[in-house]
């Protein structure tokens, strides 16, 4: 490894007035030029470690801190922040938080002049900057008027521009679309390699981490569980498993082999590597679809809420639906995907009144939203908002969860039954009387959902889920989306995770530009790959690999997980005989 150019040496730190220790005894060294990806599980420290390289932790947050750490020979307990970001650049998981100018160039100009760059040299570095992360031309647009892809490479390019040698990027695509994702992650990687910045990045993305990571490290409880190259932490597939971290899918898939007696040298991580093992044991056993159970939605269910030639511009002009037409059927389970600003939220947001159609109908449970009461159609329609913090307004969780029956006239006696109902459904009786503010984020949504299952709902729509989460906890929400399917309820989902959602949906709606692109099976709309990616959607890897295989059968694969994408080779266990599995 290169000579390090930052240092961890047995840090452990506690956040004041917490019992616990976030980070425990964790050493590290971070090469001149390397490009180091960070996973783990929530809670597991990686937020404190991204914090902890410029010295905001524990010079703003106090609390106790051991051990020292260096970034380019400076110690980051006795030297100041300010010092300490011309070295370090930091990049939050939503841009949102830092962009304060009013254009693209004075945000890239605004650290430089407070940290009294002379004009010269300011006017020198933005079209350099700008130019490496691929915004030239945008220099006089407004960030608000960026997409999100555009936003986190303009936060990207505004640390880059105080020239540091460590770049620390905290879950910088969690908000982003897959193609959002893969550009944020391409500009890293160009930075890493053309300009020599070394890279500290935190993501639950494994596939991308596999393909541009030189080194991976596994955080858990605050410790180090292990570090190396990508192929020997994401081969580790029941290590990863024990901390509930997802590995890449195509690793996922050759490790069931595995576990069925295929042999194999190595388990690969990356697509391509594993695509050519795959197709060699493609030939070597046959391929042949296995038993997969059916997806299709039942067409004969009555329908609950119709959408007709909805159009719908915003205030400032800006055209967000153009005549989406689409019925949802009781009982459905179905998924609404596009790229980010293709319209979902405001198709959602028709469906439960909060906005009125410029033109075009919706009808809601029989009833026209534009003529009924937003009050009147949440007992109907449950929806859970991206940022659940915008729907929290009480000091107790059981405060919150029963506000809303509370402000439609349910008697005392009810609401404490539903509450109750409520809250033991997602885990939180418990916790009652704790603030919901002081939850993870995971968890505050949680409280929200209990609050629409309080009103009980025929309909529930999640406006992005699983944003934030990490993979048990998306997990988590979803197995709760999947009981109120069973038990009758319609769940709308929407997401950009559709690796995470083959073993839930039912059917999927593509919105592109304001305008329904796809209506089909979940199978017919994974396997529509074209499409997808000219939506910047990208599909899971499984469909991907499942696609390779076809080239050598007659017949279509329509396959969409790793398990499925496994039972599809032939191969035999050592000295045995092929399976079914």
């Amino acid at each position: 490894m290169s000579d390090p150019i930052a240092v961890l040496d047995a840090v452990s730190y506690a956040y004041p007035r917490s019992p616990g220790l976030v980070l425990r005894d964790v050493s590290l060294e971070i090469g001149e030029g390397e490009f180091i990806g960070v996973i783990g599980p929530t809670g597991a420290g990686k937020t404190t470690l991204c914090l902890s390289l410029n010295g905001i932790v524990p010079q703003f947050h106090g609390g106790r801190f051991f051990g020292r750490i260096t970034v380019a020979d400076l110690d980051t307990l006795t030297n100041p922040v300010a010092t300490l970001a011309r070295h370090v650049g930091q990049v939050f998981e939503d841009p949102e938080t830092q962009l304060v100018a009013t254009s693209v160039e004075n945000e890239v100009a605004f650290a430089l002049e407070n940290t009294c760059v002379p004009r010269e040299e300011i006017l020198r570095r933005i079209p350099v900057v700008l130019d490496a992360t691929r915004l030239s031309g945008a220099e006089k647009r407004h960030p608000q008027e960026l997409s999100g892809g555009q936003k986190q490479r303009l936060a990207i390019a505004a640390a880059l521009a105080l020239q540091p040698q460590l770049l620390v990027l905290d879950e910088p695509t969690s908000q982003l679309d897959p193609v959002g994702e893969q550009d944020v992650f391409a500009t890293v990687s160009a930075l890493n390699r053309s300009y020599g910045v070394a890279v500290l990045l935190v993501s639950h993305a494994s596939e991308q981490l596999a393909e541009y990571a030189d080194r991976i490290l596994l955080l858990a409880e605050g410790q180090v569980i292990a570090i190396g190259t990508p192929g020997e932490i994401f081969s580790r597939v029941d290590l990863l498993d024990q901390y509930h971290v997802r590995p890449p899918q195509v690793t996922r898939i050759l490790h069931i082999l595995r576990q069925r007696g295929v042999e194999q040298q190595a388990l690969p991580v990356s697509y391509e590597e594993g695509r050519a093992t795959l197709v060699r044991l493609g030939h070597q056993c046959g391929v042949a679809v296995p038993a997969i159970p059916s997806s299709s939605p039942d067409v004969s269910r009555p329908t609950i809420i119709s959408v007709r030639d909805v159009h719908f511009d915003y205030a400032d002009g800006t055209p967000a639906l153009r005549g989406v037409s689409l019925d949802i059927r009781k009982g459905e389970y179905v998924l609404i995907a596009g790229q980010n600003g293709a319209g979902k939220t405001t198709l959602v947001k028709h469906l439960v009144g909060l906005l009125q159609p410029k033109q075009g109908t919706v009808i809601a449970d029989g009833r026209d939203t534009r003529a009924t009461r937003v009050s009147a159609l949440a007992r109907r329609i449950g929806y859970v908002a991206q940022n659940p913090d915008t729907q929290i307004f009480s000091s107790t969780i059981g405060d919150e969860v029963g506000f809303a029956l509370r402000h439609t006239g349910y008697r005392d006696e009810e609401v404490e039954v539903r509450v109750t109902e409520s809250l033991e459904t997602m885990g939180l009786l418990d916790r009652r009387d704790a603030h919901p503010l002081s939850l993870p984020r995971g968890d505050r949504a949680a409280v929200v959902i209990a609050a629409v299952l309080a009103l009980r709902p025929e309909v529930i729509i999640l406006d992005e889920p699983t944003t934030g989460q990490d993979y048990q906890g998306a997990l988590t929400v979803l197995e709760m989306t999947r009981r109120l399917h069973r038990a009758g309820k319609t769940v709308i989902v929407i997401t950009h995770h559709l690796y995470l959602m083959p073993e839930y949906a039912e059917r999927v709606v593509v919105l592109s530009e304001g305008k329904v692109l796809l209506d089909a099976p979940i199978r017919e709309a994974f396997h529509a790959i074209d499409l997808l990616r000219s939506t910047y959607l990208v599909p899971p890897q499984a469909v991907l690999l499942a696609r390779s295989l076809e080239e050598l059968v007659a017949e279509k694969l329509p396959l969409i997980t790793p398990e499925e994408v496994a039972a599809s080779l032939r191969c035999a266990p050592k000295g045995g005989v092929p399976s079914d599995f």
